[in-house]
């Protein structure tokens, strides 16, 4: 068995990190009878002066992964959970700033929503209608994101959502490209454009003497331009369309320097009903969930530079 605290061999330990992944937490808020919820997957990341137990072993300076799953938990009870991206920022603070030997901490965090079932106007046998504020039914829209990094000294904070399904049935074209002998794919003037939106946003908020924003109401008014954008956009392309999802973000969001999306084109195709003595007028289609087209884009503020990663697969 090694246990020699250098290996004698010119081998150096290169990036490390450690920490406890996806820890659910659900927080209930009670406010009388009215109950409200945050349903969160927090996964803590902890790096900084960890050489010594990759060399030898030795635990001296590593703050157990258990001890960051109950710390998610007891501040989910000690600070409550106002906004993902707050409660991930007391998170990489406490573990920076309580352990000296952690130098860096990355909070990722998945958030998903319940919204309140409505309760029927006539009276329920057992429960009032006007007093039933418990019942949720979890949405199905999109999983919002966002991840905090914190070093002792600034912060990064990327926002974002996945799993965000939009179609256009209309005002889509797609004709002019390429061809060579491989092409196939005839013109289209009036087709479907359907995409599952998976989307990152960087704040330019970095450092505790700047206002931080009102991460609420930010990701509400961000995902609105958003799908704004792609409703609005007479779209030549899925490119074009991405485009302006990513500027009408920049242009009204002034706390986010930069988006990045990953648009898959979820194809419809027009099935031939000739065969059956029927006419398909743009009213029929085969949903094909692959292969598909995959657009990716990053949308800058002038003067910024990219950091968010171009592959979105873990972030």
């Amino acid at each position: 068995m090694t246990v020699n605290s250098r290996p004698g061999r010119p081998v150096l330990l290169g990036q490390n990190q450690y920490g406890k992944a996806e820890n659910r937490v659900v927080k209930i808020t009670r406010d009388g009878a009215t109950h409200h919820i945050k349903d969160l997957n927090v996964s803590v990341a902890l790096s900084g002066d960890m050489d010594e137990v990759h060399y030898s072993g030795s635990n001296a300076n590593v703050l157990p992964t258990d001890t960051t799953k109950n710390t998610v938990f007891a501040f989910a009870k000690e600070h409550g959970i106002e906004s993902a991206e707050q409660f991930g920022i007391h998170l990489a603070r406490h573990f920076v700033t309580s352990q000296e030997p952690i130098h860096r901490a990355r909070i990722r965090i998945e958030e998903f929503a319940w919204e309140r079932i409505e309760a029927s106007d006539a009276n329920s046998q057992f429960i009032g209608a006007d007093e039933v504020k418990h019942s949720f039914v979890r949405k199905g829209q999109e999983t919002r994101l966002t991840q905090i990094t914190y070093d002792g000294e600034k912060w990064e904070v990327i926002s974002g959502l996945k799993d965000l399904v939009v179609m256009n049935s209309t005002n889509s074209e797609f004709w002019g490209y390429v061809k060579d002998k491989y092409t196939t794919l005839k013109e289209a003037y009036d087709r479907i454009l359907a995409t599952e939106v998976s989307g990152r946003w960087r704040f330019n908020w970095t450092d505790d003497e700047e206002r931080m924003p009102n991460w609420e109401k930010s990701y509400e008014q961000v995902k609105k331009h958003m799908l704004q954008a792609f409703a609005e956009t007479y779209s030549l392309s899925l490119q074009q369309t991405l485009y302006q999802m990513g500027a009408r973000i920049i242009n009204h969001r002034s706390e986010i320097d930069e988006v990045r999306f990953s648009l898959p084109n979820k194809h419809h195709f027009l099935v031939d009903l000739e065969p059956f003595g029927l006419k398909n007028d743009n009213e029929v289609y085969y949903a094909a969930d692959r292969p598909y087209g995959l657009i990716e884009a990053t949308i800058l503020r002038e003067g910024c530079e990219p950091r968010i990663p171009v592959d979105l697969t873990n972030l």
